[in-house]
């Protein structure tokens, strides 16, 4: 992989990095594909109650984790490109699954499984990713890289729906299995010599032996924190918002995601730029404020408008932050631990979703679904609070260092 930056000096756009975005995107919208209909199949054809649908959606967060743990550890960076291959095969294994689920408990077993192939290739394909993007356009390049996701996010819930409403889930299922397929070719005829570069490079930088068996960073914990209240937002609406437009009447309420999922786009390479050139504070409140006033626009829904503009607002936030704190991260490790750095980012990611999904389902089925978002909206409060607090004793620390290498002197 050094040969491949040498040789390219600061361009982002080389062929490795075209092809993992891609990728990463048949990887993600498989997943969205099944994540936003999976709850409307389960209160379709099992009756399902809102606490089993969130523990669906906790279920395979959790074993993503799990994963995750293992996959971004820094001993396991030489074998990169395998796990890649194998969690994708999981995925395929899991998907392809579904079909043959008659009951809620193999639904469970699936859903883990999914959990578990996702959780390693969603590691390994970012980890690829950044080691091709120069430093000084990490946050650019994260911002682009994180396209992907987007687009998934936009296209995943649209075609999954109109799939499982309009044909089956057995279709929906076919589909979802083809475009992750997909992704085999990809790797290995279109970009083998980028994989096998970027195991020789992870080799090559691998650290002690002490730092292989870890699998969290201190200096990491904050955004980490902060990425697991945002995306306790987003499981409520993953897992809900089809319920929450049956309740309310609302009709659309899943092309929330589409309109969402438009600005962020517009975002995305905006709040990347602006990044790397203030850095993350400067980003992380605006899009802390725009979620969560989405949240709350969205709890006040009574007409499609009211649906549109909410995911307009909330989008300008996770198109600010989602990136912002994945290139935060990534930034704050030396290049042997970028692997650890993007496991703990899509960790955080899935405890967010597995704490949401329990919380806000049990909110639900006591409160419904329009107290449910409100209340929310206040994990993005406490979003503030934990980065007000961590930027005013970064800056005391400072200070106090400061003044004793003054006195010192």
């Amino acid at each position: 992989m050094e040969g491949e930056r040498m040789s390219n000096g600061e361009k982002l756009w080389t062929k490795g990095f075209v092809i993992l975005t891609i990728s990463c995107f048949l990887l993600f919208l498989n997943m969205q594909m099944l994540l936003v209909t999976t709850p409307a199949y389960l209160r379709e054809h099992f009756h399902s109650n809102d606490p089993t649908i969130g523990l669906v959606t906790s279920l395979f967060a959790f074993s993503a984790i799990l994963a995750r743990i293992y996959t971004g550890r820094p001993s396991q960076m030489h074998k990169i490109g395998q796990l890649l291959l194998i969690g994708l095969g999981i995925t395929l294994i899991a998907t392809v699954g579904i079909y043959w689920s008659y009951v809620v408990l193999v639904i469970l077993f699936m859903r883990m499984l999914h959990g578990i192939g996702f959780g390693m290739a969603s590691t390994t394909l970012p980890t690829m990713a950044s080691n091709l993007i120069p430093t000084k356009k990490m946050g650019e390049g994260m911002g682009y890289f994180g396209f992907s996701n987007t687009l998934a996010l936009m296209l995943g819930p649209v075609i999954g729906l109109f799939l499982f409403t309009t044909y089956s889930m057995a279709v929906l299922v076919l589909v979802a299995s083809i475009i992750l397929a997909v992704v085999f070719p990809l790797l290995y005829i279109m970009m083998p010599s980028a994989t096998r570069a970027t195991e020789k490079s992870e080799a090559k930088d691998r650290n002690t032996d002490s730092n292989k068996k870890r699998f969290l960073l201190r200096k990491l914990l904050v955004p980490s924190i902060l990425n697991v209240l945002m995306y306790a937002t987003y499981s409520g609406l993953i897992s809900f918002i089809v319920l929450f437009g049956q309740e309310q009447n609302l009709q659309g309420a899943g092309s929330f995601f589409l309109f969402s999922s438009l600005v962020v786009l517009l975002m995305r390479p905006i709040a990347g730029k602006v990044f790397d050139q203030k850095g993350p504070i400067v980003v992380l409140i605006p899009g802390a404020v725009f979620m969560m006033i989405g949240l709350i626009l969205l709890s006040f829904a009574t007409h499609f408008v009211f649906v549109v503009l909410s995911a307009l607002v909330y989008g300008s936030g996770y198109g600010i932050l989602q990136p912002s704190i994945q290139a935060w991260m990534i930034n704050k490790v030396s290049k042997e631990e970028r692997g650890l750095a993007n496991g703990m980012f899509f960790n955080s990611l899935d405890l967010g979703v597995v704490t949401g999904a329990m919380i806000l389902g049990a909110i639900a089925s006591r409160l419904g679904y329009v107290h449910m978002y409100q209340i929310s909206a206040l994990f993005m409060v406490l979003f503030l609070v934990v980065l007000g607090v961590s930027v005013f004793i970064e800056r005391r620390s400072h200070d106090v260092g400061a003044n004793h290498h003054s006195a010192s002197l």
